[in-house]
């Protein structure tokens, strides 16, 4: 009989999706489902999404009304926000419920606020061992201490000290964890991505043509970035830079969200609006041909837990520009910041637009350092980051010692 195993994620496939989700995604459909039965409960989201299905290799149940004709930035308004507070004690009640039928043996949190369902299961007397996964890009202060959350983050706290394992996606992560007193243990274990699909070669063919959908014209230099449009993301910081570039470089936006509205009145301040292209959210399957076509990956975080937009990037060979905020000091290596290792990509300061710059510059200046920096991120991905290693390394250092 296979282990149960009961999954708590706010959001799931097929539409309101980010990388923790593709991650619960990846590593359940490569554990054999006659070694571990996965079910999970989420949000609904739409109001005609089903209560129940089978996706992949885990069965999952939606809670709560949803709303009708949602899109995916609808889902981040204030509006909305109710209906995930609701998530809690609904997801918990459901729970309870499927526990006196599944009998779970064990149980996973995706990200810190999934704690609260299982702590209110503690609470009514179920107390099945639970393995957190923190996958917060956010600061810890946004995460534990904004106003509406830190009369409840001692239920946080309880929640992470009593897990039985906690994995975490980057070695900074892992001070989260100690921080709120958790002594068990601590696995450092990255986000992989679908390495195939970021090695796949496209033809001539297809790179003209989504160059002339992007309308991309020779000696053009495109900078992309594949980000939520919030602060934390620094977008705002490239358009700036962008301002102190020469006029064929211009910057690629994939995604969406609540700072859309003032990055266009930023580039239109900074006199770069023909140069910026909002692009709008990407699925994920096009993104790696949406992103070979461009020429510089750049995303200068003010905090980043891990960021898999990076390891996308590195995969496809282009070279990545960032800060060393967070999770991005475990795989981006700067040449003078970091002579001690084999350089990945160019490191800048938060907040600079000139170091953004200044990088941009050394880049299109400098093809054979480029070559060498981009083989060496390449290889680094292949070997550390594909989804096949890291699917089996969670099996047997999660789940192995969570049942």
């Amino acid at each position: 009989m296979p282990k149960q195993v009961l999954i708590f994620s706010l959001s799931y496939y097929p539409n309101f999706i980010g990388g923790a989700e593709i991650a619960i995604k990846e590593i359940a459909n490569r554990i054999p489902p006659d070694e571990i039965a996965f079910t999970m409960i989420t949000l609904r989201y739409e109001a005609d999404a089903p209560e129940e299905e089978i996706i992949g290799n885990i069965r999952v149940y939606r809670v709560g009304k949803g709303k009708k004709n949602l899109s995916y930035s609808s889902s981040f308004a204030a509006e909305f926000y109710f209906h995930k507070i609701l998530f809690v004690p609904q997801a918990a009640l459901k729970a309870l419920s499927l526990h006196k039928k599944i009998h779970f043996d064990g149980a996973w949190a995706m990200m810190t606020y999934m704690l609260f369902p299982l702590v209110l299961m503690r609470l009514r007397g179920v107390r099945i061992p639970y393995a957190l996964t923190l996958q917060e890009g956010d600061p810890f202060e946004r995460v534990f201490e904004r106003w509406r959350i830190r009369l409840f983050s001692p239920l946080l706290f309880y929640g992470i000290r009593h897990a039985a394992v906690v994995q975490v996606i980057s070695h900074f992560l892992g001070t989260w964890a100690r921080k709120c007193g958790y002594k068990g243990i601590l696995e450092v274990i990255p986000n992989g991505i679908p390495l195939k699909e970021f090695s796949h070669p496209y033809s001539s063919h297809e790179i003209l043509a989504k160059k002339r959908e992007l309308e991309k014209k020779e000696g053009e230099v495109y900078l992309v970035t594949t980000s939520r449009l919030v602060h934390k993301n620094a977008v705002d910081d490239v358009i700036r830079a962008l301002a102190l570039l020469p006029e064929h470089i211009f910057f690629i936006i994939y995604g969406i969200g609540p700072d859309e509205e003032m990055l266009r009145s930023l580039a239109k301040g900074y006199a770069v609006e023909s140069r910026v292209k909002f692009m709008n959210q990407i699925a994920h399957a096009d993104l790696p041909l949406a992103l070979v076509i461009c020429d510089i990956f750049i995303r200068p975080s003010r905090s980043e837990g891990m960021g898999n937009s990076f390891i996308e990037a590195m995969a496809l060979g282009l070279p990545v520009i960032a800060t060393q905020e967070g999770g991005i000091a475990d795989f981006l290596f700067d040449e003078k910041r970091n002579p001690e290792k084999e350089t990945t990509g160019w490191a800048v300061d938060v907040d600079s637009p000139q170091h953004i710059a200044d990088a941009v510059s050394n880049i299109l200046n400098t093809p054979e350092k480029v070559l060498r920096v981009t083989n060496n991120a390449k290889k680094m991905v292949q070997e550390k980051y594909d989804w096949k290693y890291i699917g089996e390394t969670i099996h047997t250092m999660i789940f192995n010692q969570l049942l």
